[in-house]
C-alpha cells in the first residue's frame, strides 16, 4: 500500500510538470517570466484535464529594484518550500527530493540532515501527509520553473537543512524552547507517531501563511502578487487542517500547540503575531489573525528568527544551520530582538 501512494504521489508530479512545461512552451520565452508565475496560483491542483488556453498576462511595470525584489521574494519562498517539501516527502514517502529539484546558480548546496517515513497508525492523517507532500513538492518545482524562466542565474540552490529529531536535531531545539520537552536533555522526534507529525507540520505552517503574507505587499507585479496569493491559498488550506486535527485530540495536544505558537512569538520578537489552537476558555481558535479576522503577517527577518531559532542577529541555525540562499543579502539574515 505504501509502495502504491509513492507510487501515484510520483506520478501525479510528473502530470502536474508536464503541464507547467506545456504552459511555457505555448506562453513563450519572452513572457514566460511574467506569465510563468501565473502558473503558481494552481498549485496544489490535481485536475488533470486537458491544459487550457493561457491567458495572456501583462508585461510587469516594476522597476529594475521592484522586479529584484520580487524575484528576492520568490527566491524566499524557494528556501521555505525545500523546507517543507523535504520534511513532509521524507515522512509521508520515505525519500528526499531528487537532486535535479535541488541545484541553482545562487547560494552553495547543502544537504538534508535527519528525517524518516512515519509509520502513521491514523490512515486519514497518512492520507493527509501524501496529498500536503505532493502540494509541496509541486511548489518547488513551479518556483524553481519561475525563477528559471526569468533567468536561469536567479534559481537558488537548497541551503543545508536540518529536519532531525535527535538530541541535535532542529526539532528538538524547537520543543524544547516551547517547554515541550526537557530543555537540557529532552528530544523530540516527528517522525515517532501521528501526533508529533501534526505538531512538527502546525510549527511549519502557519510561519509559512504568515511569510506569505507579509511578502504580498512588497511584490510590486500584480501577476507575481497573484502567484503569490495562490501559493498563500493552498499553504493556509494546510494550516487550517493541521490546526483542526490537532485541536480535534483533546487538551495534551492543544497545550503543546500552544506552547509552540508561544515559542515562535518569542523568537520573532511579537506577543501578537501568533495564536494557538485553543482560546483560554477551551473553544477553538483555527485562524490566526487580528480583531478583524486578518491573518497575521511576519517579515523577513522575523521569518528568519523562528526557522533559524535564534533571537540575535545573524545567519544560520536551527532548520537552515548555514542560513538560506538568496540573491538579496537583506532577505537571508535574521533580526535581532532580544
Amino acid at each position: 500500500m505504501i509502495k502504491d501512494s509513492v507510487f501515484a504521489a510520483l506520478e501525479l508530479a510528473n502530470e502536474r510538470r508536464a503541464e507547467r512545461r506545456r504552459f511555457l512552451k505555448l506562453a513563450g520565452a519572452g513572457a514566460a517570466a511574467a506569465g510563468g508565475l501565473g502558473l503558481l496560483s494552481a498549485c496544489g491542483s490535481d485536475d488533470n484535464n486537458d491544459t487550457p488556453t493561457p491567458t495572456p498576462s501583462p508585461t510587469p511595470t516594476s522597476t529594475a529594484s521592484g522586479v529584484a525584489t520580487d524575484v528576492g521574494i520568490l527566491q524566499l519562498a524557494l528556501n521555505l518550500e525545500y523546507l517543507e517539501a523535504q520534511f513532509y516527502s521524507i515522512a509521508a514517502f520515505g525519500r528526499r527530493l531528487p537532486d535535479a529539484s535541488l541545484t541553482g546558480a545562487v547560494g552553495t548546496r547543502g544537504d538534508v540532515t535527519g528525517g524518516r517515513q512515519v509509520t502513521f497508525t491514523d490512515p486519514v492523517i497518512a492520507s493527509y501527509a501524501r496529498e500536503i507532500a505532493g502540494d509541496e513538492i509541486a511548489h518547488v518545482t513551479a518556483l524553481r520553473a519561475v525563477l528559471t524562466a526569468a533567468g536561469s542565474t536567479l534559481v537558488i540552490a537548497q541551503p543545508a537543512i536540518n529536519i532531525d529529531g535527535g538530541a541535535t536535531g532542529a526539532f528538538t531545539a524547537a520543543a524544547r524552547a516551547a517547554g515541550l520537552v526537557d530543555k537540557s536533555s529532552g528530544t523530540f522526534d516527528p517522525y515517532e507517531s501521528d501526533q508529533n507529525f501534526l505538531l512538527a507540520a502546525f510549527l511549519f505552517e502557519d510561519v509559512g501563511v504568515s511569510a506569505y503574507k507579509g511578502a504580498s505587499p512588497l511584490i510590486t507585479s500584480a501577476t507575481y502578487l497573484e502567484a503569490a496569493a495562490g501559493i498563500l491559498a493552498a499553504e493556509a488550506y494546510h494550516a487550517g487542517l493541521i490546526r483542526t486535527e490537532l485541536f480535534s485530540r483533546g487538551e495534551t495536544a492543544r497545550a503543546a500547540a500552544n506552547a509552540i505558537a508561544t515559542a515562535r512569538d518569542s523568537l520573532d520578537g511579537s506577543a501578537t503575531l501568533d495564536a494557538g489552537i485553543a482560546n483560554s476558555d477551551g473553544t477553538a481558535n483555527l485562524v490566526p489573525a487580528d480583531s478583524n479576522a486578518i491573518a497575521y503577517s511576519r517579515s523577513s527577518a522575523q521569518v528568519h528568527n523562528i526557522a533559524y531559532l535564534r533571537t540575535t542577529a545573524g545567519i544560520g541555525g536551527g532548520f537552515f544551520p548555514a542560513g538560506t540562499n538568496n540573491s538579496i543579502e537583506a532577505l537571508r539574515t535574521s533580526g535581532a530582538t532580544a
